[in-house]
């Protein structure tokens, strides 16, 4: 940590908070919750890890018969690039284990030094920050983007830093390299850059006493080493790139999503901790012993409107304004002080309180990550029974509800590509915001996302039943049918197929008549499943 100048000088007259040990401890407490699972239970994950497969295999690959890859410049291309050297090392899957555990431990590194730059120290308060290393947006598995967001954070550290020592002709030439690279890894961290960057030098410019029209200027000038990436964004999307951007101001779903911020298994206290910080923040605006730091009070702010603008769908891509939420609450969260007439008890208190905030929130995590990776295992004991190159459809249930405990089985087909290299229906075929497409045009409608996503009647959605998905699939495409904690169906709909593997629901059926489904009537109705 010292070589990043966390801490600079000696560590006598620091709080325990503030000291070396305290921030290298917390840092490695945020890798808990991953220890355990073999696959991180992040649930788009599994499908990332069917792409690097695919890319990681070359063109002699029999993947290729199913699946087209080319690489090209992207803005997301963070783990699709770690996984090519890491793999070598250590294979796919615990490399991007190793990926997937530093993104927490990143950002609670870079949080608490953001901190230590804005206040001079780090405020006890900083603590109840970093559960949000453990955000909604992570846990839904958008590995790319908080990878990003991660390095985004730690960067602008960096840019305190430098700005605080007078190097600003080093900044800027170091940013001119470290822009493009998180720019790479993923657009969003990229921009999260610039909004942080730009608020914190208004600030600063305008602290030096000049005004803030002066200082808005000046800021953009001390901002233009990030600006490089802005052509390859028009690169990227221009041409045969497209996608919907949609969905503008839907202030019921940005509430929900702000209310979300920590979903995870269990509402009640989910909810609750994000209410918890909310408090803390009204707190420290009302309170006479607490303040906001202006730095990253301003930078609350632009977040803020940021947040408001960005629609829910850009370029195609769902969940854009989602994905900032935990970001929204951080920094004013680590933007809280104490002023100098704080007595020291408050201090201490805020300390332990945060501590515990910060622990309880880790063992809930290491808890629920432990349930759901029970369920990957019990359902991965599926593919001893699919042979390698096997034309795979997979079947995951999902209740038309939005419930609070995320499905997380509805891309672990994909680990069938990873495994076994057999074909999976669950990968995303979107033109520019990915390297992969999908080869298969016999699939119909079961050769993509979402046709993997299955319930037990009709939705308001594009998810599909399972009874209907199970009626129309192409059968002279498929040689295997797995179905995962799937609702309940009528096993008429198996007629051909032979039961091969079961598992508590989980079953996998071998198709062995390749022809168009015939029903019969034949009552009374049998139906198996889990859900109703």
């Amino acid at each position: 940590m010292s070589g990043l100048g966390l801490f600079g000088g000696t560590q006598a007259g620091l709080n325990w908070w503030e000291r070396r040990v305290t921030v290298v401890g917390l840092t490695l407490v945020a890798l808990i919750p991953l220890l355990w699972p073999t696959i991180p239970p992040l649930v788009d994950l599994p499908g990332h890890m069917g792409r690097y497969r695919v890319q990681l295999d070359g063109d002699g690959s029999a993947l290729r018969h199913f699946y087209n890859f080319h690489w090209a410049l992207i803005g997301n291309l963070g783990v699709d690039l770690l996984i090519v050297p890491l793999s070598k090392i250590f294979g796919l899957e615990f490399g991007v284990k190793l990926i997937v555990m530093a993104i927490p431990a990143i950002t609670v590194g870079a949080l608490l030094w953001i901190a230590r730059e804005v206040h001079g120290r780090i405020p006890p308060t900083a603590l109840f920050a970093l559960p949000l290393a453990y955000g909604h947006p992570f846990l839904f598995g958008f590995v790319n983007f908080a990878l990003s967001m991660a390095f985004a954070l730690l960067a602008f550290g960096l840019w305190l830093r430098l700005a605080r020592l007078g190097r600003q002709r080093l900044r800027a030439g170091l940013f001119l390299l470290i822009a493009p690279l998180i720019w790479v890894t993923h657009t969003f961290g990229w921009g999260m850059l610039c909004v942080l960057a730009f608020s914190a030098e208004l600030i600063r410019q305008h602290d030096r006493g000049i005004g803030w029209m002066r200082a808005f200027i000046h800021a953009g000038v001390q901002c233009l080493s990030l600006a490089p990436p802005i052509l390859l964004m028009i690169l990227w999307r221009s041409g045969h790139v497209s996608g919907v951007t949609a969905d503008w101001f839907h202030w019921s779903r940005k509430w929900e999503w702000f209310g979300k911020t920590l979903r995870d298994r269990w509402q009640w206290f989910d909810e609750g901790s994000v209410a918890l910080l909310c408090a803390l923040f009204a707190g420290a605006i009302c309170s006479r012993r607490l303040g906001i730091s202006r730095n990253l009070g301003v930078t609350a702010v632009f977040l803020l409107i940021v947040f408001v603008v960005l629609p829910r769908i850009v370029f195609g891509s769902a969940y854009a304004d989602m994905r900032l939420t935990p970001y929204l609450i951080a920094i004013p969260i680590i933007g809280i002080r104490l002023r100098p007439t704080a007595p020291a008890w408050l201090a201490k208190g805020l300390a332990i309180a945060g501590l515990v905030f910060f622990g309880a929130r880790i063992a809930a995590n290491t808890v629920s990550f432990a349930i759901a990776s029970a369920g990957y295992d019990r359902a991965l004991t599926a593919l001893n029974y699919v042979p390698e190159n096997a034309r795979l459809v997979s079947f995951s249930g999902h209740d038309c509800r939005d419930l609070w405990s995320t499905n997380r089985m509805e891309h672990l087909g994909a680990i069938a590509i990873v495994r076994r290299r057999a074909y999976s229906n669950d990968q995303w075929d979107m033109v520019g915001a990915q390297l992969l497409t999908t080869n298969k045009p016999d699939g119909l409608y079961f050769k993509g996302d979402p046709s993997q996503v299955v319930t037990a009647g009709p939705c308001r959605n594009r998810w599909k039943p399972l009874n209907w998905s199970l009626r129309m699939l192409p059968r002279n495409a498929f040689d295997y049918v797995w179905l995962m904690d799937p609702p309940v169906f009528d096993e008429r709909l198996t007629r051909g197929m032979s039961l091969i593997w079961q598992a508590g629901t989980d079953r996998l059926y071998r198709i062995d008549d390749h022809g168009p489904l015939i029903e019969q009537a034949a009552p009374p109705r049998a139906v198996v499943g889990s859900k109703p």
